[in-house]
């Protein structure tokens, strides 16, 4: 009874005099406290718990990650070390399975069946995983902050922008498109990045059928309208212009049958060949198809102009001669660029003159501290052999001889294969099973028990570099890219403590991970009709109807929920029975 009078008298004092209601209240507990603050006006906060134990040293670490796209949420899906909580930024709340996005276009597959949200993706983890829908407008890397602004419309009492602090920064932002500052592409012409594109595209393309369907329209008007431009001829360019045939002659001519000798389709590319990064035989293969079905291929024309019912091109292989073509609809799909807050973040690390943020091969920021990034808004600086020869023949020479014996350098071939990947894909060019193969080339050198020394060494590997190459800016690349990255999360504490990776050539012991190391799996380029070219690891070209449903198969399998895999197999059955939709919605 007496506790109970004396928190009626202490109660009462604070009502009566809340200026004086600061106070400290200390609760026992077995042994142990909970310390709390009172302030007038303001709820308890609990400061610490028991005695004894520093709450700085079991806070979690924090990452954020910038981007919802193919390498963001890849790492979001793998992460499983429950030791650090999460901040994901992002001014979209869903992943979007950008390969299905020409179909999106067509309406052969609905928007909704390419998106997931990404709080469903990352909700049943045991992950500490939080979701803020906003863009990066700065990144300040030595204060670790980041700076936001949300991209909701409602009133937000002029908190629109925000500050977030980080331990660790995954920067997996993607890319713009690259206009090459091409005069009326950002004004004129359509682009297919993000899901809202292929929406618009879609109202695009049933707008010019509908308004060259108006009895005012003259004929010479209507073959401009019906005339679609797409610029660019890689796999997304290729992909668009196959899509919109089908669509063209499989739905729409039956639909507007007074205008189907006047739809025309043209395919732009500067270069001598469209799908380039392909065997040569997809390449011939996808030109005639192109050629067959009726699709304008200009190949050497490089678009220099573009205004709101023209697109000026100058022909490579003609003198350089300019004209001027009419068009209805232009879609750009020429190449990436850099966002403008990643230039100015590269501004800050010293990378001003790169098209796209340097990292080293464990995907770290070159010029800052715990600072990653994955996608296609970054590169891997690949080092050079010929950068670190010294210090590998050092490393390798472990009596200090100054010369090397087969069996040091055989020590050391495994760590070098693994630190310089060109090593492995030059011997692979030239045909030969293993670096000591290399040796073989040198004069001096016999098999068995030859000695190197460091002429000889640099001699062996002088032209190992020439196969350095830069990773395509592909979603295949970015998935696996944070899939890595997140398994070197969930290892750190582990790789920490017994490092895995390759010799420090330059240094002592052990890098802490193997470096990143990209597998290609193959790649596809739909070409309508039911035809698909397929090019699989080794050197595999298939292409036909076999290829589509192989594609249909992997996209298919592909989605990052069951709810997209039945929504994305349904679309496409409902386009075989009933045919794509073409209802004028907004």
């Amino acid at each position: 009874m007496r506790g109970f009078a004396l928190f009626d008298r202490v109660s009462k004092a604070f009502h009566d005099y809340p200026k004086a209601s600061k106070m400290l209240v200390v609760v026992a507990v077995s042994g142990g406290g909970y310390v709390a603050y009172a302030e007038a006006n303001s709820e308890p906060k609990l400061i610490s718990s028991a005695p004894g134990i520093d709450q700085g040293e079991n806070k979690k670490k924090k990452i954020v990650v910038l981007g919802t796209g193919w390498a963001g949420t890849s790492f979001l899906r793998n992460l499983k070390n429950p030791n650090y909580e999460v901040q994901v930024i992002s001014p979209r709340n869903y992943f979007a399975f950008t390969p299905l996005l020409p179909s999106v276009t067509c309406g052969t597959v609905e928007a909704r069946s390419i998106v997931e949200p990404i709080r469903n993706i990352v909700r049943k983890k045991n992950v500490d995983v939080q979701f803020s829908e906003a863009a990066c407008l700065k990144i300040d890397a030595q204060n670790k902050k980041i700076y936001c602004r949300s991209n909701l419309e409602n009133n937000l009492n002029g908190q629109e922008e925000f500050v977030v602090d980080y331990d660790y920064l995954i920067v997996a932002v993607g890319a713009n498109v690259n206009t090459f500052n091409t005069p009326g592409v950002m004004e004129n012409c359509h682009f297919l990045k993000e899901v809202e594109d292929a929406q618009k595209i879609r109202k695009t393309v049933i707008d010019c059928f509908e308004r060259a369907s108006l009895p005012t329209v003259s004929d010479e008007e209507k073959k401009r309208i019906l005339h679609f431009a797409v610029v660019g001829g890689g796999p997304t360019g290729v992909e668009f212009a196959a899509e919109l045939h089908d669509y063209v002659n499989e739905d729409l001519v039956k639909l507007y049958p007074g205008v189907k000798e006047l739809v025309k389709i043209t395919l732009l590319e500067a270069g001598d060949h469209i799908l380039n990064m392909f065997d040569k035989r997809i390449t011939a293969f996808a030109e005639e198809k192109f050629q067959r079905d009726g699709i304008d291929l200009k190949t050497g024309s490089m678009v220099v102009k573009v205004t709101d019912k023209e697109i000026f091109t100058k022909e490579l292989k003609n003198g350089g001669e300019v004209s001027a073509m009419p068009y209805g609809m232009a879609l750009w799909s020429t190449g990436i660029g850099t966002r403008p807050f990643i230039k100015d973040f590269m501004a800050q690390v010293g990378q001003a003159n790169r098209r796209a943020l340097a990292t080293d091969e464990w995907l770290r920021v070159e010029g800052c501290d715990k600072v990653y990034a994955i996608g296609d808004c970054a590169t891997i600086n690949q080092r050079k052999v010929m950068e670190d020869i010294a210090a590998i023949f050092r490393k390798a020479d472990k009596d200090n001889s100054g010369t090397l014996t087969i069996k040091e350098y055989q020590e050391v071939i495994k760590d070098i294969c693994e630190r310089y990947p060109q090593v492995e894909l030059y011997l692979k060019s030239k045909q030969m099973k293993n670096m000591v193969d290399l040796l073989k080339e040198t004069a001096d050198v016999s098999k068995g028990n030859a000695e190197l020394n460091i002429e000889h060494f640099k001699t062996a590997l002088s032209k190992v570099d020439s196969q350095m190459k830069n990773l395509p800016a592909t979603g295949q690349v970015a998935a696996q890219q944070g899939v890595y990255l997140a398994k070197c999360f969930n290892r750190m504490e582990q790789c920490e403590k017994s490092p895995e990776g390759p010799l420090r050539f330059r240094g002592e012991g052990r890098h802490r991970f193997h470096p990143f190391r990209y597998k290609h799996l193959g790649q596809f380029a739909p070409l309508g009709g039911e035809q698909t070219a397929a090019q699989l690891p080794g050197d595999w070209v298939s292409i036909g109807h076999s290829s589509q449903w192989l594609w249909y198969s992997v996209y298919a399998s592909k989605q990052v929920s069951w709810r997209n895999r039945a929504l994305v197999v349904s679309d496409w059955g409902r386009r075989f029975i009933f045919g794509r939709d073409s209802s004028h919605l907004n």
